[in-house]
């Protein structure tokens, strides 16, 4: 049962795809603080997932929109500001895709055209959605801007391709309109670098399986799960998160700090 942590706030929950996405564990965590939501992913992504059925659990509303189209974003806002009767408190953001992964291309021989894809869909992606509500005031004052992020930005994970780059990018904007919404409204921008999570997305990154053990391992509380993840979110999202911005938040069980864990030696 919630505690009402996010009571009388409202939200806009991107890229729930199925059961196994973190977005989907946030969305049902919020909604059990009290939170009013707008669930949306891709026309694409709709087709494929189950979002619809998240939608009847926690009695909310999806709106299709295309993150990488600015009229699609435009749409969402208006749709789900006419919903709530009102501004937004926060958003989140869990959108990432790389062509070049799916396709199995090595990194030091990789498509450009599918690398920008990436960009635009995993990063890019989160300054527009930053700056459509930014141009129509569509945030209450002390808001909350989150997207997820992934250590990979920071540190060489070979396997994670191109996606390292779109996640710099993506904490990079956090940072630099961070500064630009607090101005405005006192909204804040994080992003959370989250432990590796059993996914769809990530389960599909070569090597996975063996790094989700090697990181289990590695971190002193182990692996941070999608519900750990929810939690964290759902702190961040109320008033209790209000003086935080601009900041890349690990949520890993204390892997980041870490240069080696006996533990590891062993297996």
């Amino acid at each position: 049962m919630g505690k009402d942590l996010l009571k009388g706030k409202r939200g806009i929950i991107f890229g729930a795809l199925d059961e196994d996405s973190l977005a989907w564990h946030i969305a049902e965590k919020c909604h059990d603080e009290g939170a009013q939501l707008t669930l949306t992913n891709s026309p694409v992504a709709l087709r494929f997932g189950g979002l619809q059925k998240l939608g009847e659990k926690i009695n909310c509303e999806v709106i299709p929109a295309d993150a990488t189209k600015s009229e699609d974003l435009d749409n969402l806002f208006t749709k789900s500001m006419e919903i709530f009767g009102g501004k937004i408190d926060f958003i989140l953001h869990s959108i990432g895709m790389s062509v070049n992964v799916r396709k199995k291309r090595e990194y030091t021989d990789l498509n450009y055209e599918w690398m920008q894809k990436t960009f635009d869909v995993s990063a890019i992606s989160f300054h527009r959605v930053m700056q459509t509500a930014y141009k129509k005031d569509a945030m209450n004052e002390w808001g909350s801007i989150l997207a997820l992020s992934y250590i990979a930005a920071q540190r060489v994970f070979p396997d994670y391709n191109e996606m390292a780059e779109s996640k710099a990018l993506l904490e990079s904007f956090a940072r630099s309109f961070g500064y630009h919404y607090a101005k405005k409204n006192k909204v804040r921008v994080n992003t959370i670098s989250q432990s590796p999570t059993m996914t769809t997305a990530g389960s599909g990154v070569k090597g996975f399986q063996e790094f989700y053990g090697y990181a289990e391992k590695m971190s002193p509380l182990g692996n941070a799960d999608a519900d750990a993840c929810a939690e964290f979110c759902a702190m961040m999202f109320s008033d209790y998160s209000r003086m935080i911005t601009m900041q890349n938040l690990y949520h890993d069980g204390g892997f980041s700090a870490m240069g080696m864990n006996p533990d590891v030696l062993n297996m």
